[in-house]
């Protein structure tokens, strides 16, 4: 620095120096970020050359321009994982969302013109809880009417959309009329045959919204109860009554769907005598503690019911999923130790010269160096025949 040189431009130099290669510095493969900013500076020095006013409010805005730049890697640096650089944020792939798993879980018990049924507000209860420990974005509905039950449904469609899996768990009174499905929501009466249209839901109303919004869709249905307002609708059916079957039709899913009964199609399933149905109370136990895929899953569900019911009830399904699927999956292998491969290999060379030695120290010092090899398991064996 001259002597001449002001006190201004002595700030300015230092600043100059200390910021700018803070700021490249920091931005390493980025120089050009760095020039653009203060190129435009360069052009006001060679344009304010000999106004001094001029010179002085470039470099405060040099100087502003600096400090924001290095503000700006700071911060940006400060929000990267420790040990990546600010180089890697342009390669990197967006971190992997966990998949999107949503369920509906229904239970109707409280029926307002039949008696009241015991188990299916526990039945959803249980499901509920398995399908949350499991990952799923659970909407529950206990003792919906029709208007909650059209409302359940539409929050279902919406929290679907883009969902890898979609599960429909319901619990209550379900009937068949002319090949379709019905469910029963708390407040029918089915008084009328238009009561068909305007009181209740129709399975395949709920069968088309899950295919349409998720990848693979999964639908329980404990629905197949003696539903005495069947007996209403018979009446005001008049001679079409014989189109009011027992039970539920069998249903055909589309491509990646699994539609499961809790009995076979046109019979009536148990309610049981415990806390919940026998189809319920099976599932939720393999919910809870199977990790195998949803076929096995169901087998174990059949025979826990065929058992507890003496064979009365048979839980059936109509597949067409296109792979296997696990509610639970098993967790991911650990990853490979770094330099384990290395390990081996050099464990691998250095037996090859140990294996014939007759000295229990050598053998000794292999086993303390490699013992989280297979090779040491040798060492040991061999060590073990010398000292016979």
């Amino acid at each position: 620095m001259s002597e001449n040189t002001s006190l201004t431009d002595a700030v300015r130099q230092v600043a100059d120096d200390s910021l700018t290669g803070a700021i490249k510095r920091v931005a390493g493969h980025r120089p050009w970020l760095v020039d653009a900013a203060l190129d435009g500076e360069d052009h006001g020095r060679a344009d304010g050359a000999g106004h001094p006013p001029n010179r002085l409010l470039a470099g405060c805005a040099r100087l502003a321009a600096t400090a924001l730049l290095s503000i700006v890697f700071l911060l940006a640096g400060s929000f990267l994982p420790r040990g990546s650089r600010i180089a890697d944020a342009d390669r990197q792939m967006p971190v992997a969302a966990a998949p999107k798993r949503v369920a509906l879980v229904i239970g109707n018990a409280a029926y307002r013109h039949t008696p009241k049924l015991e188990n299916p507000r526990n039945d959803a209860a249980d499901i509920g809880a398995a399908l949350r420990k499991l990952g799923f974005q659970v909407i529950e509905g206990l003792d919906l009417d029709k208007a909650a039950f059209e409302a359940a449904m539409r929050a279902f469609a919406a929290a679907l959309r883009g969902a890898e899996v979609g599960v429909f768990f319901y619990a209550g009174h379900g009937l068949q009329v002319s090949g379709h499905n019905y469910l029963v929501p708390i407040d029918a009466q089915l008084t009328t045959v238009a009561a068909l249209d305007f009181e209740m839901v129709r399975l395949d109303l709920v069968h088309r919204t899950m295919e349409r919004e998720a990848q693979t869709s999964i639908l329980f249905f404990d629905a197949c109860r003696d539903n005495p307002l069947a007996r209403n609708l018979a009446r005001a059916m008049g001679t079409r009554s014989a189109e009011i079957g027992s039970g539920l039709t069998a249903v055909e899913s589309g491509v990646g769907t699994l539609i499961s009964f809790s009995t076979q199609p046109g019979r009536v399933a148990l309610d049981g005598t415990g806390r919940n149905s026998p189809f319920a109370g099976a599932l939720a136990r393999q919910l809870g503690t199977s990790n195998d895929d949803l076929s096995a899953i169901l087998i174990a569900v059949r025979n826990d019911v065929m058992k507890e019911t003496d064979r009365r009830q048979v839980p059936w399904e109509h597949s067409a999923l296109t792979g296997r699927f696990f509610f639970n999956p098993a967790p991911p292998a650990p990853a490979p130790v770094p330099g384990m491969h290395l390990r081996l290999s050099e464990a691998a060379e250095a037996w090859s010269a140990t294996r014939d030695t007759t000295s229990v120290a050598v053998l000794g010092a292999f086993v303390a160096r490699y013992r989280d090899t297979f090779y040491a398991e040798l060492a040991r064996a061999r060590i073990e025949e010398l000292s016979r």
